[in-house]
């Protein structure tokens, strides 16, 4: 965080996941003035998306929505691997975890920013299979529980 410069930062997860050609589809409520932070979300309905995994889409439905309850947001995917920030938004916000408590860390310390303005667009989604080499288990589940209520309750700082 502290080498990063120029004006906005994008986070993407490096698993293939994520198509780089949706990098305009984030900046473009920045550019036009209307964004601070921009989420890419994989249930928005635009572009490709892989089916798979039922359980981790509901899994993943209801950390966004424990998130929701306790920053007062409405996102669709907390847990994307696709976020956008003003570099001066972003270099406000003292970051603790990696991995899979990095997105519910973000989310709780943007979303008592003053003044922020969090915007979602859709992205094309490529899922990955375990055998393709995806890593995420249930135990990443209940460690993104647990950074909602340490950083929206206990810490929030």
């Amino acid at each position: 965080m502290q080498k990063a410069n120029g004006d906005i930062i994008i986070i993407q997860d490096a698993d293939f996941e994520y198509d780089p050609n949706d990098y305009n589809k984030l900046l473009h409520p920045i550019i036009d003035g209307h964004a601070d932070v921009v989420y890419g979300s994989r249930f928005m309905g635009s572009g490709p998306h892989r089916v798979l995994f039922f359980f981790h889409t509901i899994g993943n439905k209801f950390l966004t929505f424990l998130s929701n309850l306790f920053t007062g947001l409405n996102l669709t995917d907390m847990e994307t691997g696709y976020k956008m920030f003003k570099i001066d938004v972003f270099k406000q916000i003292r970051l603790k975890e990696n991995r899979f408590g990095f997105e519910p860390e973000v989310t709780a310390k943007a979303s008592r920013i003053k003044s922020i303005r969090f915007y979602e667009v859709g992205i094309a989604y490529y899922g990955r299979t375990y055998n393709d080499g995806k890593k995420i288990k249930w135990t990443d589940g209940l460690k993104a529980i647990w950074c909602i209520l340490k950083y929206n309750i206990f810490s929030r700082k």
